[in-house]
């Protein structure tokens, strides 16, 4: 059986991320979405929030399983019995860090990475432009799924996902 572990923040879960993520249930026996969990970072929602972002995105497909964990990745990888660590690239400057990752991770454990492109519908998206998106009351309904949309608006306490802008000093 072919295991694969795609890990990440997904803070918010992005329509890039479920791309990959239903792409990677097509290429593998089983395929674990590991949300990390690093308090040293602060981000928008917590890892509870994040992940049940992600498993109702993930709902529908039947080999797909979704967890946290802290840590090196290598280590849950190799914990859940997996072999391959999945990664996303939406553009070529995404290519140096990751092949950078990917041989340290080789290297310190033996697990190969398989890179898989973004589609071009959603390459340009990622977690950090939503969040500025969202932030600044733009619409972000064609970079997010609904339900994340939806926790959004909440988490930014205003429709349609609006924070007050502050004027600059």
């Amino acid at each position: 059986m072919r295991v694969a572990v795609f890990p990440g923040v997904f803070d918010p879960l992005t329509l890039g991320h479920l791309d990959i993520i239903r792409r990677g249930a097509a290429l593998f026996d089983r395929l674990i979405v590991a949300v990390a969990n690093n308090p040293a970072k602060q981000s928008l929602f917590s890892t509870e929030e994040r992940l049940a972002l992600v498993r109702r995105a993930a709902a529908g497909l039947r080999n797909v399983a979704v967890d946290s964990y802290k840590g090196l990745t290598v280590q849950y990888v190799a914990r859940h019995g997996a072999s391959v660590i999945l990664r996303g690239l939406r553009q070529h400057s995404d290519f140096q860090y990751e092949y950078q990752l990917a041989l340290t991770n080789r290297t310190i454990s033996g697990i190969e990475t398989v890179f898989v492109a973004a589609d071009e519908r959603v390459a340009y998206i990622s977690s950090h432009l939503v969040r500025e998106v969202a932030a600044l009351g733009g619409d972000v309904s064609g970079l997010v799924p609904k339900h994340v949309r939806a926790a959004l608006r909440k988490k930014l306490a205003g429709p349609p996902c609006r924070r007050p802008i502050e004027p600059p000093l």
